[in-house]
């Protein structure tokens, strides 16, 4: 087992040691990375970029290697460094980065990583490498020997080589220098690797001469013909080279920089990138039909780089051989063997496909990507060198509207049907939507938390009605979420007709005999993922849309649920989450076997293409994002774009249900009130009412918390298993809440059910906790690698502290004064918060949580008055009959069954 490298919400790497990985490191290469990243993190990244070279790592590790290796051959590329260090200026390569994060391997944190902050994180290496330079007395050589015996600075090896057009029949020159001198313009002055057998000679400089050769050498044991060259003496002098004789170094450069020399070539030559001629497959130019089962037209080109040859051009290059080619007026690569070979896998897969290849085949090739073995057989990782696969008119338009949704037409938004003003990024969410809708594909939609996906989805459903889709259209979601889109239908899209297919709506036995024809008669069907497992005509309907909330629920591919949810009959179908998607390869197949069947090819398959990765065949995470990145959607808060449109804080009610010992505590209780209200009166009446509302906040929160047995069971609580839901997704983000509650007695078994989401403990603060321990305790909570939860009482917590490292808010239990909740909320959402708050306030359905909520919210709409001594006072002072509807229980809308 191995840690893995994870990315903070800030941006930054640290070593997550929980988060372990399956991968053969030596246990000696573990330790030593450890003590790194506990030193410091940025010193971390480059003990892995600059000493743990040539060892396998995991992808995470590997790919901050990358990174920092990167840095390191940039830093060292820099003439005179040891004389500059303090005050170097060491531009981020673009370029280079770019490709790094477009092959950024599944992480922890992966959705944070984006080019602005590579480009803080370089800028920071810079800093920690003059902070770790000061440290060895600026002594850069030193510092570099310490880091790795390959890392030098003056006095190595140079090879050029160059075109010399003057001489038709050897066009290039080849010359070996090494760095001498530092100019008075601060630049390595090279001179011929020859003089260095006039300057060094002498017995004192024979070691000198040797340390200087020894690249060379070193070199030469794996290379024969610099090894002739070397024996010859020919090394030593300029050399007039062939086309051959060219490629012949081209082909080599990757060892003769392993072994410490640098290399100096043609601009048109790019390492890694040579230019070639390529087969070039055109697939999309036109479509038959839609959706998955669409045709995509497939034709075969020659071309180099983005202009196509001609017929005449390609015989004109087979005509000349392999090697380095002049065409079209600069130096190529050919390799008639590779090209061969790659003409014939594409005039096999053209034969195949007839008429047309299907969409998903046509996006894996697009992609790069082959994961299926009864698709086309993958071509080699060489021989794909020599062939390219670029998008038709028609599939290239198409994907340029899914990834740039926002230039969308405006008329496919919804009208004044659509009771919300919908926010600029929502309304690329919706155009997006309404396109996958339109093409009859799929899609997950992985907003933030608090982002609004339910809006969004309500929206691109009044478009459907309006259209000629109306339905019925599915959504399946966790039981507990059953009271927010209802109330966020009601409020938003109340021309939409509804049934709630759940026994919290209608008896269970009812609800098992409705025919499949029954739901026909509505817009939108809610249910529950339990339910439609137990419900056969829901899985027997042909739906249009189905739609999964909090959809990682399907994220294991053999859970009975899963299986359930995948039987679905629809023509479209999308998922939300606000769990980064992206971060596990396992959940993404699972996912996208829901919305785009087939796309990643079978479970046995992919389970193999996941084995490769781990193995070490980074190149082809990037395929993979490119083969997902056009059905997925994901927009963070701590995105600038985004966050700038958004309040400071944003108010969600959580609905919760009641488990079946908390229906039957609360309806004992309602019982009990009723009894004593028949013979209480004045003094005695107020205190009953006030002690009877105490115990329905008890029973709501726990039954443990009313009958003190303390035993905390998650199952018992309606509201612990909301709280799951949420604390799971905060601790996917590596985000931090705050959990109040009026309740003291309710900081522990809070406190220990959250440890067990976060795998971490928390932090704890109540009327008990000493004065002198609470700036202890918030500046933990501060710290970014701190505590990821602080459960706090209300009066001990509300008010006098800063607590911004929070985004998140959740009041377990209300104060039913929204003053008190307000001054609480502000502990996040005060001066130097950066971030936006969502507060989460929990409210069980059916219950007097639910009234008083509403009674609350009444009075603010008629004044900005509070309500003075908060709500419990208003109720003892209502009538026997008023206080039972206020505190009576609706069994249908309160069960979590």
């Amino acid at each position: 087992m191995s840690p893995a490298l994870a990315i903070s919400p800030s941006g930054r790497f640290h070593l997550d040691l929980l988060s372990t990985v399956h991968a053969a490191v030596a246990p000696a290469v573990l330790t030593r990375i450890r003590h790194a990243f506990e030193r410091n993190a940025l010193g971390g990244l480059l003990h892995l970029g600059a000493s743990e070279l040539a060892i396998a790592l995991p992808p995470s590790l590997a790919f901050g290697r990358e990174l920092a290796h990167l840095f390191m051959t940039r830093l060292c590329a820099v003439p005179d460094l040891a004389r500059q260090w303090e005050s170097l200026a060491l531009p981020a390569p673009q370029a280079e980065l770019a490709q790094l994060l477009a092959g950024l391997p599944p992480m922890v944190g992966a959705e944070y990583l984006d080019m602005a902050r590579l480009e803080t994180l370089w800028a920071d290496l810079l800093l920690e490498a003059r902070a770790q330079i000061a440290q060895d007395d600026g002594d850069v050589q030193a510092w570099l020997a310490h880091k790795h015996p390959s890392w030098n600075l003056l006095g190595r090896v140079c090879f050029h080589l160059a075109e010399n057009k003057a001489n038709p029949e050897a066009p290039f020159a080849f010359l070996a220098t090494y760095g001498a001198t530092v100019s008075q313009q601060a630049k390595v002055q090279h001179v011929p690797l020859g003089r260095a057998l006039q300057e060094y000679a002498g017995s004192e400089n024979r070691d000198a001469l040797l340390r200087l050769l020894m690249q060379v050498h070193k070199a030469s044991e794996k290379c024969p013909w610099l090894a002739a060259l070397v024996a010859s003496g020919a090394i030593f002098h300029a050399r007039a080279w062939s086309p051959q004789d060219a490629h012949q170094f081209l082909q080599n450069i990757p060892l003769f920089e392993a072994s410490g020399i640098v290399v100096r070539i043609p601009d048109w030559w790019k390492p890694g990138q040579p230019s070639r001629p390529q087969v070039q497959v055109n697939i999309g130019q036109r479509a038959a039909g839609l959706g998955l089962d669409a045709l995509l037209d497939f034709d075969i080109a020659f071309s180099l780089g983005d202009e196509v040859l001609t017929e005449a051009e390609w015989a004109e290059l087979m005509a000349a051989g392999s090697g380095l080619v002049r065409l079209k007026g600069r130096w190529v690569e050919v390799d008639q063997a590779q090209l061969d070979t790659v003409l014939a896998h594409w005039n096999m897969v053209q034969r195949r496909a007839g008429e047309g290849i299907s969409f998903l085949e046509g996006m894996r090739l697009l992609a790069g990507v082959s994961v299926d073995a009864k698709g086309a057989p993958a071509l080699a990782a060489a021989s794909s060198d020599w062939s390219r696969v670029v998008a038709g008119d028609w599939l290239k338009a198409v994907l340029h509207d899914l990834r740039n949704p926002a230039h969308g037409d405006d008329a496919v938004l919804p009208g004044p049907e659509l009771k919300a003003q919908l926010r600029p990024y929502q309304q690329d969410g919706v155009r997006w939507l309404h396109l996958l809708n339109c093409l009859g594909l799929g899609g997950c939609l992985a907003d933030d938390m608090g982002l609004g996906k339910t809006v969004q989805v309500l929206a691109l459903l009044l478009i459907a009605k309006r259209g000629a889709d109306p339905g019925p259209h599915l959504l399946v979601l966790p039981a507990s979420l059953i009271g927010n889109w209802q109330a966020e239908m009601a409020r938003f899209a109340p021309g939409l007709s509804m049934l709630v297919a759940h026994p919290s709506a209608m008896p269970t036995r009812r609800l098992a005999a409705l025919p499949a024809a029954h739901f026909g008669q509505v817009d939108v069907v809610l249910t529950t993922y339990g339910t439609l497992m137990r419900v056969p005509a829901l899985r027997e309907t042909h739906w249009s849309i189905v739609v999964l909330d909090e959809a990682q629920a399907i994220k294991n591919p053999g859970a009975q649920q899963t299986r359930s949810v995948k039987s679905l009959h629809s023509r479209v179908r999308f998922a939300l989450t606000g769990t980064p998607v992206e971060n596990s390869l396992g959940d993404l197949w699972s996912l996208f076997d829901f919305i785009c069947p087939g796309l990643l090819g079978s479970a046995k398959a992919f389970a193999g293409f996941v084995k490769r990765l781990e193995q070490g065949d980074g190149a082809a995470y990037a395929p993979l994002r490119k083969l997902v990145q056009p059905y997925i959607l994901r927009r963070l808060k701590s995105d600038k774009r985004i966050i700038g449109d958004l309040p400071d804080k944003t108010e969600i009610k959580a609905y919760c249900a009641l488990s079946r010992l908390q229906v039957s505590l609360y309806q004992a209780a309602v019982q009990a009130l009723q009894q004593q209200l028949a013979s209480l009166d004045g003094i005695a009446r107020r205190g009953a009412v006030l002690a009877f509302l105490m115990r329905f906040k008890q029973i709501c929160n726990h039954p443990a918390q009313w009958s003190g047995d303390g035993q905390y069971a998650p199952e018992d609580s309606g509201k612990f298993a909301r709280l799951r839901e949420l604390a799971e997704e905060i601790a996917a983000r590596q985000e931090k809440v705050l959990v109040f509650t009026q309740f003291q007695e309710m900081t522990a078994p809070l406190h220990d059910f959250l440890q067990t989401v976060f795998k971490r403990p928390g932090l704890v603060l109540h009327g008990g906790t000493a004065i002198r321990a609470r700036k202890g305790l918030v500046e933990q909570f501060q710290d970014e690698s701190g505590p990821p939860f602080f459960v706090l009482s209300i009066k001990a917590g509300g008010t006098g502290l800063n607590l911004t490292a929070a985004a998140h808010v959740i009041h377990f239990d209300r104060w039913w004064n929204p003053a008190v909740e307000n001054q609480a909320s502000d502990r996040a959402y005060r001066i130097g918060q950066k971030k936006n708050v969502l507060v989460h306030k929990f409210i069980c359905r059916g219950t007097v949580e639910e009234k008083i909520d509403a009674l609350i919210e009444a009075k603010q709409n008629l004044s900005n008055d509070m309500l003075e001594g908060g709500a419990e006072a208003s109720l003892t002072e209502m009538s026997n009959d008023e206080l039972i509807r206020m505190v009576s229980l609706d069994i249908n809308s309160a069960s979590i069954e």
